[in-house]
């Protein structure tokens, strides 16, 4: 039997996820990123990487680094304390994808669904890459699934598989039920109670809500969460001709037909506020740990847009 070619500007395929481990250069999760990247500037990096975990205080023994002294504790007790550290041995990161119904749009090159899924294997390649522990979570238009980090490429082959069978599986008759919108996601995200994680999250946060906000500041708390919006060019503006071709437009329960440049001007209004609102959103959360919102088109060159902003050199 003949192997279906599939289309890569609408299917991501495991055989193409598995050649992004040669791009998974050039650029580096851990602290030190170069100057003039999205991740630089005026502030150190927020990535936490390796280094010391604090483990307990306690009285000074001969021996004890006096580098170590807490002197706030000594001060107040009247007896020497020093902290003590641990060295963490490696770091988890998880890779959040948004593979639902709303991903699999596209008006120039390349579909939301196929750049989430690139970017998440080559997010997957560059940590192991770097000897951490990648694992993956999940949202499709029917469940949500979380598997726990591990450290070798037979695993992340798997999660590769994963991810371009959930790909595979969307078309235009895919549809939400009610129990996978984004709120659920970051809800069951939370739940896993991740501490000093690497969290990476690649959506195009359309149903993002107040409440997800104030959900992604706590996490940033004992986490570094790392945000990349995925958008199309028509969901900020219509095309100009958008009134003389009369298009109906949908979300799957209504239809409005754009029959009059009032309504294509009024649609271009909504759609403008609404994304830069989400943007305005996300900008702010994310400078709150001093961390950027990267944001990637469908015109093809998501990967050196994610490189250039991560720090690399596309």
């Amino acid at each position: 039997m003949a192997t279906q070619v599939l289309d890569p500007r609408i299917y991501s395929d495991f055989s193409q996820l598995v050649r992004l481990q040669s791009q998974a250069h050039s650029f580096s999760f851990l602290p030190k990123m170069n100057a003039g990247t999205a991740l630089a500037g005026r502030h150190n990096s927020r990535f936490r990487g390796r280094g010391l975990n604090f483990e307990e205080l306690r009285h000074y023994q001969l021996g004890d680094d006096i580098r170590n002294l807490d002197w706030k504790v000594t001060i107040r007790t009247g007896k020497p304390h020093v902290r003590m550290y641990t060295e963490e041995k490696d770091r988890n990161v998880l890779v959040a994808v948004d593979q639902r119904s709303g991903m699999f749009f596209s008006s120039t090159s390349v579909m939301k669904s196929v750049v989430a899924a690139e970017i998440a294997a080559l997010t997957g390649w560059r940590v192991l890459k770097d000897n951490d522990r990648v694992g993956f979570s999940f949202v499709t238009p029917e469940r949500i699934v979380h598997h726990k980090a591990q450290r070798s490429q037979n695993d992340l082959l798997r999660e590769l598989r994963h991810v371009a069978r959930y790909n595979q599986d969307l078309n235009v008759g895919s549809k939400n039920i009610s129990t996978v919108h984004f709120s659920d996601w970051l809800k069951s995200i939370a739940q896993l109670k991740l501490k000093a994680a690497t969290i990476v999250i690649i959506s195009d946060w359309h149903d993002t809500s107040e409440q997800d906000i104030k959900r992604l500041q706590h996490l940033q708390q004992h986490n570094d969460v790392l945000s990349i919006l995925v958008s199309d060019p028509m969901e900020q503006s219509l095309p100009d001709h958008t009134a003389k071709s009369r298009w109906v437009i949908g979300d799957g329960q209504y239809q409005l037909s754009l029959d009059s440049q009032s309504k294509v001007s009024a649609a271009n209004e909504s759609l403008l506020s609404q994304s830069n609102l989400k943007r305005d959103q996300l900008v702010k959360i994310m400078a709150m740990n001093k961390m950027p919102l990267i944001e990637l088109d469908t015109q093809g060159d998501h990967i050196k847009q994610f490189k250039r902003s991560i720090g690399g050199m596309a």
